[in-house]
């Protein structure tokens, strides 16, 4: 796949089985990714290094999942001018997850960082192929597959409903 154009980091290893969900998506359209470990307030120095140098790494996009207080996706957006896509994780120390949602969510104006629904790490994998996708013609064809055949799966559960509740639908 070549040099890593979207980095996933996450503050720690248990974050993993959420932000799997973006790596395999990322994969799935053929967009080359660097995973790994890069915690706000236990190495941070290393979450400055990484956001700093990480443009020139070749990196188009950094998603950035965290929970509870969930400093990793806006430390990183105030360092990078890439775009961040922040994905709240509801964690072990965790408040419900509403913690790390507003932590990520409410971020100072000149400091953005999109944000993703709690855990939903494959909507922060599509969000950056969509990204990719207005400068890689093949991205782009391949988001509009993806689409098609969710629309295409939606329409065969629609005609499956008809199938099963036919008095309720109009002759």
């Amino acid at each position: 796949m070549g040099k890593a154009q979207v980095g996933i980091v996450m503050g720690s290893d248990s974050d993993l089985p959420v932000m799997q969900a973006a790596a395999d998506i990322l994969q799935q359209f053929n967009i080359s990714i660097e995973l790994t470990i890069v915690s706000a307030h236990r190495t941070p120095l290393r979450m400055i290094e990484y956001a700093a140098t990480a443009q020139e790494r070749g990196l188009k996009v950094i998603i950035a999942g965290a929970g509870g207080a969930a400093h990793l996706p806006g430390m990183i957006a105030s360092i990078t001018i890439l775009p961040v896509i922040g994905v709240p994780i509801k964690s072990s120390n965790s408040i419900d997850g509403w913690d790390s949602i507003l932590s990520i969510l409410q971020m100072p104006n000149g400091v953005p960082v999109a944000t993703v629904a709690l855990n939903a790490a494959k909507n922060a994998g599509i969000l950056a192929a969509q990204i990719m996708g207005l400068y890689n013609k093949e991205t782009s064809a391949a988001l509009h597959v993806y689409k098609t055949l969710m629309q295409e799966e939606v329409l065969d559960k629609v005609e499956t409903l008809k199938g099963k509740f036919a008095n309720y639908y109009d002759k």
